[in-house]
């Protein structure tokens, strides 16, 4: 079992930028890729990024690619999603979650077996 527990959220003007982090009580959260998703009012929980369990290797998804970064630091146990250029649409719940199979993370909501409560961001124009 693995708890995860995001932070950083709140509300942004368009154009600036939050940094979320997700901690992890247990220590083989680092034995595990992470990921972040994102799910707005009436929508389907949807793909941001993710990244290996050695932090070496990420990759986004299309609507997030050259804004947002993902990274890691294995020593903290953590996992963080630094968000720049903010649009008032990237306004959602953001989950980190924990995929204990796939080495590079999967991209699909089915692939992860841990998931965080999640943190608000709300983005103003």
């Amino acid at each position: 079992q693995v708890h995860l527990v995001e932070s950083g959220g709140g509300l942004v003007r368009a154009g600036g930028s939050l940094r979320l982090s997700c901690a992890a009580a247990e220590n083989t959260f680092s034995n595990y890729a992470a990921g972040w998703f994102r799910q707005a009012p009436g929508k389907e929980r949807t793909f941001l990024a993710a990244i290996s369990w050695n932090g070496k290797s990420a990759y986004y998804g299309d609507s997030v690619k050259g804004r947002f970064t993902i990274s890691r630091d294995v020593a903290k146990n953590t996992v963080t999603l630094q968000m720049n250029s903010l649009k008032p649409e990237d306004t959602a719940i953001y989950y980190c979650a924990a995929d204990t199979v796939r080495e590079a993370g999967g991209s699909s909501y089915n692939d992860y077996d841990y998931w965080g409560q999640g943190t608000q961001v709300t983005v103003s124009s």
